[in-house]
């Protein structure tokens, strides 16, 4: 085996001269960098050069920016996914399905701010009413008392009937009159509930101007309304009466169940027609389109709609007894303590003008409560729309353009000549069908 020869050792390079050496730990050309060094972002590193630091961002949020305030974690949320935004609430209610308490407090909020329009519309119809009711009343006071050894001719018992049946009859009208004016007047505020719902104000004879050609409509479906309740109330007496007529006494048994189940076939119709004269106004429907729809609308929704109404009905009532109640009990006890010794003129014109003040107040109470009633019934004619219709979406769009500002939020608008923005150019390739 032959050994190298010393003397034919290869050549070496040239050497670095003294100073120009590298330092121990000094990355070489072609070498890998340290361990830790990390490339910069969007960029490849050169072998043998130290990279620069880049900093993990997020997107849109650099070192040292404030932190966001509306994510939980600080800063924006992960991997770009958009952040949670509440919807806009720019008047009574937010722009979404509402909640009960929702309801409640923008019905209180529709009438504070609305409170000439809201409060003042109530205010006429129930002092209409009012006023008519005292004068029915006033007539019974003045009614002669039955004798006491009972009528001794049918002239006399007529003398004595007649003024019994027409205040009767009076009061009935009156109570119907009622209704009717009621149905209209619950058409007619929905509109300054719907435009509070964008903040916008509504006078009163801007209400009434908006509400101008749909008056007729909310007639129309008052006098339908009530003559269905006649009709329903007058075939049940009659029924009733059959009944007792074929079975006597043993009828009286069939009356119990007959009666509830009436009673609660008569409030499923009314709650399932309730939002009608909001639709008719507000989407200026006709009668029977208005009556559909209501009952299309309360469709899987009539436990809510019932539970609402009965609980703000039985809020109202116990109010307005409370506030009457002590001028019902201090109403007995005026007479015996300023006269306890007067006559029977002097009693009359007490309980007369006893009478008057009580209709006042409760003029004045049932005023405030049908605004409440109304404006939840409005807000619940618009809750139903934001879930079915996307009513919401809508009205955010009214919100961010600002259009129509004099106008009904949620009315229908009729279609504008023109080109239509979708799809911009059929000659684009766009489907037109």
């Amino acid at each position: 085996m032959s050994q190298p020869d010393p003397g034919n050792r290869p050549e070496q390079g040239p050497q670095p001269p003294w100073g120009a050496q590298p330092q121990w730990g000094a990355p070489q050309p072609g070498a890998r960098p340290p361990w830790g060094a990390q490339p910069q972002p969007g960029a490849q590193p050169q072998w043998g050069s130290r990279p620069q630091w880049g900093a993990p961002q997020y997107p849109g949020q650099a070192w040292g920016a404030p932190i966001d305030p509306r994510w939980p974690g600080g800063g924006p949320p992960p991997y770009g996914q958009p952040r949670y935004v509440a919807p806009p609430k720019p008047g009574i209610v937010p722009l979404r399905p509402l909640f009960f308490g929702e309801i409640m407090d923008g019905a209180f909020q529709t009438i504070r701010r609305n409170a000439k329009t809201m409060f003042g519309s109530a205010l006429i119809v129930q002092a209409v009413t009012g006023a008519l009711s005292t004068v029915a009343a006033l007539g019974m006071l003045g009614m002669v008392r039955p004798p006491v050894g009972g009528f001794t001719s049918q002239d006399e018992a007529m003398r004595y009937l007649g003024p019994i049946m027409s205040a009767t009859a009076g009061i009935l009208g009156i109570s119907l009159l009622a209704m009717v004016l009621a149905a209209i007047l619950q058409g007619v505020m929905a509109i300054p509930v719907a435009r509070s719902a964008l903040n916008r104000p509504t006078g009163f004879k801007q209400m009434w101007s908006l509400a101008r050609s749909r008056i007729w409509p909310l007639v129309g479906l008052a006098f339908l309304l009530l003559a269905g309740s006649l009709v329903f109330f007058v075939v049940l007496f009659v029924l009733a009466a059959l009944i007792l007529t074929g079975l006597g006494p043993a009828g009286a048994l069939l009356l119990l169940p007959l009666g509830f189940g009436a009673i609660v076939v008569y409030v499923w119709i009314y709650t399932k027609l309730m939002v009608a004269p909001a639709a008719i106004t507000v989407e200026e429907l006709g009668v029977f389109a208005g009556l559909r729809r209501s009952w299309a609308l309360t469709t899987r929704s009539w436990w809510r709609i019932f539970g609402i109404t009965l609980l703000v009905a039985f809020m109202v009532g116990i109010i307005g007894s409370v506030i009457q109640i002590p001028l019902s009990m201090a109403s007995g006890g005026v007479t015996s303590v300023f006269a306890p010794h007067a006559g029977a003129s002097q009693v009359t014109t007490t309980a007369i003008v006893l009478l008057v003040v009580s209709q006042v107040v409760a003029v004045l109470i049932s005023a405030v409560g049908f605004a409440f009633q109304t404006s939840v019934a409005a807000l619940i004619y618009m809750d139903l729309r934001m879930r079915r219709d996307g009513l919401d979406v809508e009205l955010l769009r009214l919100l961010e353009t600002g259009e129509d500002p004099d106008g009904v939020p949620g009315r229908r608008r009729a279609p504008q000549a023109g080109p239509r923005p979708w799809p911009p150019n059929p000659a684009q390739g766009f489907p037109t069908g």
